[in-house]
């Protein structure tokens, strides 16, 4: 089994890591949870198969349920059969986090839209703003409904999912796209509040 090495330390109040890439997981002090063996071998696994465990694990790491919960939700809306392509679900998992100015997210998942997508200059910007892309009318129906969602989901009515109906996406499609709009806005501030750093091997992934 690999041995992962222990989280960075915060700095303390005033002092700044050597690189803004030598960053701690949270500013919380959570210590790991006895791991179950499917979650030690899945900590492996992800260790294996890109060469580090992403923070955002290693946070949940302090409760194995918590960890257990995670995972499984984040596995069944990104990576399971979906309405929705992988690259398009990087694409909500962007631009929702965008509009809620999530560094953790932004620079994770920024990473995967620019492999998934093998186009570095959408990737940034989807990050800065989505609406000066040249989308497909799809996906741009897809992020105007991600983001009134995100930033005024009271508003939300009929128009908005007759607009996705419009552009292709059928009540499967539109199920799955709400679902992850919401799990990123959950995530999103979960990540602030903690104020979670990304792990350093991001920042130049697919560049």
């Amino acid at each position: 089994m690999t041995k992962h090495p222990a989280k960075p330390a915060r700095p303390q109040v005033g002092e700044v890591p050597s690189r803004q890439t030598e960053a701690y997981v949270t500013a919380l002090d959570l210590p790991r949870d006895e791991l179950s063996e499917a979650m030690r071998a899945y900590l492996d696994t992800c260790d294996e198969k890109i060469g580090f465990v992403p923070n955002v694990l290693q946070a949940y790491a302090h409760d194995n349920a918590k960890l257990e919960a995670f995972a499984a939700l984040y596995n069944g809306l990104m990576l399971a059969p979906s309405g929705l392509s992988k690259l398009e679900r990087e694409m909500i998992a962007v631009v929702v986090s965008s509009r809620n100015r999530c560094y953790y997210c932004l620079t994770a998942h920024g990473a995967a839209l620019r492999q998934l997508s093998g186009d570095p200059a959408l990737g940034e910007l989807l990050v800065m703003n989505y609406r000066a892309a040249t989308l497909s009318r799809r996906h741009r129906a897809m992020l105007d409904f991600a983001v009134k969602m995100t930033d005024a989901p009271d508003t939300i009515e009929e128009s908005d999912r007759a607009a996705l109906r419009s552009a292709g996406f059928d009540a499967r499609g539109i199920w799955d796209v709400a679902a992850v709009t919401a799990f990123f806005n959950m995530t999103n501030r979960l990540a602030s509040a903690t104020d979670m750093r990304p792990n350093a091997e991001y920042h130049a992934q697919a560049r």
